[in-house]
């Protein structure tokens, strides 16, 4: 059996845990549904559910009372706010997969030598190894985790439109386009699903033969677990599903391709 840094693991793992993490908690936020106004209670709710509602009231106001368009252009606006921080560490983590590189066959070498000594002592023996190698290249593992920052960043903001979308009552007595967003649509349900589903597989796009089995869970989990709530809750969250959905595909294509060209442009310099 082979051996892997602990660094590694956490950091493949983080993201499943996260991930899963915020399905939970979505699913939960059924229970949440008493309207959201200045007299709640709560920093999260005044803060961040307050406010959001109070903007989707604002922008569905401007475009008389459109609270469909207000629901499209707001989820817009959070994803562009939100899209220089992921581009950015999208980035890290194309530097630190090239100093990776440069370490595997080294990596390999120490795991090779401790692949079939399983006890406890050897297996220290060979992290830290691993960890002076880590530092004789100056290499700090830890920033691999960093990965992590942006989902941590961003999870307060979309739960909290999330919450502001199920929690304004004035949403429900809208329609857009064919349906009425305070009551669940099948037809956006299944698009919401789609999109999840495909944006799943965008993301897997040159991503290594392992990871991407590793994340076959999490891919599929998604779009059925928004699909589940989605057929209980009003269109308007669906909506805001399948717009942040859309988004999110291009902004993985954007990111690959500014990966791509940031190999590209590496390559010239070490030949």
């Amino acid at each position: 059996m082979e051996s892997t840094s602990v660094f590694i693991k956490l950091k493949k793992y983080s993201f499943i845990i996260l991930g899963l993490l915020s399905i939970v908690l979505l699913a939960g936020c059924q229970g949440a549904t008493e309207p959201i106004s200045a007299n709640s209670t709560g920093w999260f709710d005044h803060y961040f559910v307050y406010t959001f509602s109070v903007l989707i009231k604002g922008l569905a106001g401007f475009f008389n009372d459109n609270y469909g368009l207000s629901i499209i252009l707001l989820t817009l606006f959070i994803r562009l706010a939100l899209m220089p921080i992921m581009l950015k560490q999208i980035k890290n983590n194309a530097a630190m997969k090239e100093k990776m590189n440069v370490l595997k066959p080294e990596m390999d070498a120490i795991q090779g030598k401790y692949r079939n000594k399983q006890d406890v002592e050897e297996q220290k023996k060979m992290q830290s190894e691993l960890m002076q190698l880590y530092g004789k290249h100056q290499v700090n593992p830890l920033a691999s985790l960093g990965g992590c920052l942006p989902m941590l960043i961003q999870f307060p903001i979309l739960i909290g439109f999330y919450y502001a979308i199920l929690r304004t009552p004035e949403i429900a007595s809208h329609s857009f386009l064919w349906f009425n967003l305070g009551q669940s649509d099948i037809i956006l349900t299944m698009l919401a699903v789609i999109i999840y589903f495909f944006q799943f597989k965008v993301s897997l796009i040159g991503m290594e033969p392992k990871m991407k089995k590793q994340m076959t869970f999490m891919g599929l989990l998604s779009p059925i677990m928004i699909g589940v709530i989605s057929l209980n809750a009003p269109a308007a969250l669906p909506l805001y599903w399948a717009v942040g959905g859309i988004f999110m595909i291009v902004q993985q294509l954007i990111a690959k391709k500014m990966y791509n060209t940031y190999q590209k442009d590496k390559k010239p310099a070490e030949a």
